[in-house]
């Protein structure tokens, strides 16, 4: 029988959080280095990025949310729309920057509509791109319904049905629903889907492990269950076996260390095995993901999510 974890991080209830910016570019080293020429105003090389990333979905909307997250992105792409008024990559990148900014503490009351609409341009100039679609559903996931936000997936789905972050987002919508303890909720039917319907080296074999973790939120935060992994009993039933030894199976056979957002997943499975009691398994995954955390899902259950995945990563590797 396999230890239970130890408390790691400290919770936000006890404690302020880090200030350790997470960064959504990941591990795009090319993304990186345009995004600091981009962020000082510099949009040619943007440009030249999204054109050689074409219709690489995935990596489009992965790049265009990172740039978008440049707090004068919008700007930026008002003057390359002023260059070439007919720009989908502009426009674009206009309509996740507003979504972007839309999503800040103090936006005003007008910005969802305003995002609203420039995603619509955007999605109407350019109809095969998935990626203004994507921009609605993380608006939606804050600012709209759950109603919404699957009908905008379903948009997603018709242009690009393994989109992967498409798929995070409606997880984590669906995982909200009936807060209560259910081990039959219909966030597992549609991650145990989504996972059947995708290729066989889709990271998408993933999502279920993802679809725990929402749970795992939202049980802990409704106080349905113990914020402690242990305690919880949430990463020891058979579901959470079930789950993580066919997630972890098909890392061992399939890694996509080719897709934009596999650091994501590496994250996510790494939580898993540490709030499952294995941290000699969360070793090679640690490994993988270096120094690419992400803020989900190590913030899930109060945690200040920094502090939280280097407690972990000691657990796993020992100190650095």
């Amino acid at each position: 029988m396999s230890p239970p974890p130890p408390p790691l991080g400290r919770s936000r209830r006890r404690a302020g959080r880090s200030d350790h910016a997470f960064d959504p570019a990941l591990d795009d080293s090319e993304l990186i280095d345009v995004r600091s020429q981009f962020a000082q105003g510099r949009w040619t090389r943007a440009r030249s990025l999204l054109v050689a990333t074409g219709s690489d979905w995935d990596r489009r909307g992965h790049r265009l949310l990172a740039l978008a997250a440049v707090p004068s992105a919008a700007g930026w792409a008002r003057d390359w729309l002023l260059a070439e008024p007919d720009s989908s990559d502009a426009t674009t990148l206009l309509a996740c920057a507003t979504v972007a900014r839309a999503q800040r503490p103090k936006a005003d009351a007008g910005e969802p509509g305003r995002a609203r609409q420039a995603c619509l341009a955007a999605a109407a100039l350019d109809p095969a791109d998935p990626t203004p679609w994507l921009g609605l559903m993380a608006l939606e996931r804050t600012h709209g319904t759950q109603e919404e936000t699957a009908r905008h997936f379903e948009e997603i789905r018709a242009r690009h049905p393994e989109h992967h972050h498409a798929h995070h987002l409606m997880t984590a919508g669906l995982a909200e629903t009936h807060p209560e303890s259910d081990p039959l909720h219909e966030v597992y039917d549609f991650a145990a889907w989504a996972a059947e319907q995708a290729p066989a080296d889709s990271p998408l074999a993933v999502l279920p492990v993802v679809a725990h973790a929402e749970r795992y939120r939202v049980l802990a935060a409704s106080g349905a269950v113990p914020d402690d992994p242990a305690a919880s009993g949430h990463w020891s039933g058979r579901r959470a076996r079930q789950v993580m030894k066919a997630a972890f199976d098909w890392w061992l056979e399939w890694e996509r260390e080719d897709h934009p957002r596999h650091r994501a997943d590496l994250n996510f499975l790494a939580h898993a095995k540490i709030c499952e009691g294995r941290p000699a398994e969360a070793a090679a995954l640690f490994h993988r993901i270096g120094p690419h955390a992400t803020e989900t899902p190590w913030s899930y259950a109060g945690r200040d999510p920094y502090p939280e995945f280097v407690a972990a990563r000691t657990l796993a590797l020992g100190a650095p």
